[in-house]
């Protein structure tokens, strides 16, 4: 496998989060609508955060803000109204600006039902976009073994 010189596996940082499927988020066929699992790896983000200090706070509090530019989502089976499920939440590595997450969302089975991925940039209060780290992050980076 050829390696990504932008990406770098020197310490996995991982979240996993259980989450029960609400009626509301169900089609008129009884299954979870495709345009929930989106909102599901916001949950597996905001559980990430909060489990490695890296909340949407504390980046807002920092003076920055980070807006999704890129997101993908794979489906492989559904989910039923009642089900609980477990959304696996890891953060890729990068020497850019940027936040890299990818999500495996397992069945009551632990069978996987959703993959995907969101890119977020880092925009100061300006709104302009940063070409490198933050002070904050390089040093939540250096924090967890991720330099």
């Amino acid at each position: 496998m050829k390696e990504n010189k932008m990406q770098s596996n020197e310490n996995i940082l991982t979240c996993t989060e259980e989450v029960r499927v609400r009626f509301n988020e169900t089609d008129p066929l009884g299954i979870v609508w495709h345009g929930h699992y989106i909102v599901y790896f916001e949950d597996g983000r905001e559980a990430f955060g909060r489990q490695h200090g890296l909340t949407y706070l504390d980046i807002q509090n920092a003076g920055f803000v980070t807006p999704i530019v890129k997101s993908t989502c794979e489906h492989f089976l559904p989910l039923k109204y009642g089900e609980t499920f477990r959304i696996v939440t890891t953060y890729i590595n990068s020497v850019s600006a940027k936040l890299i997450y990818k999500y495996e969302i397992f069945n009551q089975e632990d069978k996987l039902v959703c993959s995907g991925e969101t890119i977020q940039v880092f925009l100061d209060s300006n709104g302009s976009l940063c070409l490198y780290n933050p002070d904050f992050f390089q040093a939540w980076k250096d924090k967890m073994g991720l330099s």
